[in-house]
């Protein structure tokens, strides 16, 4: 399964923030600027950005951080991240960012290092959840807040219907238009899988987090949770 989710984020690379802007019509920025605010990065702070795809999210900590402060962006995409660094380089040039290669379950920090942390559309795709909030736990620093941005299945049986109906008829056919369709295909059945915002809450405090709280947006048909070690 991580072997094919790598694929699939190397193959669907060139098309990224594209396929982002007409699958959300433009409302996955909205959704990534409340989850850079629930993570309480603040002005001269150390960050970190899991599954930093194109760098959307990155960018916006950056910014929050300013020039006193630091991102680290983690992506298990070269693919993904050679976008991310052209971008920063003509688009960004003043925010501090560092791009890693790396996998979220095993990441390439010393303990206790990071303020906040974010990640958007990883936690799904990971191969273990209660391992990647392990390490989000780990790398924090003490009262360090992680906001993690994800699709879900909506409790609401007609916004669930609807969610699928969308998924099956317009997300697969715009892929299928770029010769996308097995790369976007595979989002439905994820969502069958991924733990919904309750079991979420709960699997993070095992392992260890004091607080999680986890808000549904859109609907339902995304939600964010917060942990604050």
């Amino acid at each position: 399964m991580y072997d094919q989710v790598h694929s699939i984020f190397d193959r669907i690379a060139p098309v990224y923030d594209q396929l982002n802007d007409w699958l959300s019509l433009g409302q996955h920025r909205i959704w990534k600027e409340m989850t850079v605010k629930w993570s309480r990065a603040s002005r001269g702070n150390t960050c970190l950005d899991l599954c930093c795809g194109s760098g959307d999210l990155a960018f916006r900590l950056a910014r929050r951080v300013g020039k006193s402060g630091k991102v680290y962006a983690v992506d298990f995409s070269a693919q993904l991240l050679g976008i991310a660094k052209q971008r920063y380089q003509s688009q960004y040039p003043q925010p501090s960012i560092t791009w890693i290669e790396a996998d979220v379950l095993d990441l390439p920090f010393e303990d206790n290092q990071f303020d906040a942390a974010t990640m958007g559309y990883g936690l799904r795709n990971v191969k273990d959840i209660s391992l990647c909030l392990k390490e989000i736990y780990r790398v924090l620093k003490p009262g360090g807040t992680a906001a993690i941005l994800d699709f879900h299945r909506p409790q609401s049986p007609l916004m669930r219907s609807f969610q699928e109906w969308y998924l099956n008829n317009i997300v697969v056919n715009v892929a299928t238009n770029m010769n996308l369709k097995e790369e976007y295909a595979y989002i439905s059945p994820s969502l069958d899988c991924f733990p919904i915002g309750s079991e979420q809450v709960n699997l993070s405090l095992q392992v260890g987090f004091e607080q999680a709280v986890h808000y549904p947006i859109a609907n339902g048909v995304m939600g964010v949770l917060v942990v604050r070690k």
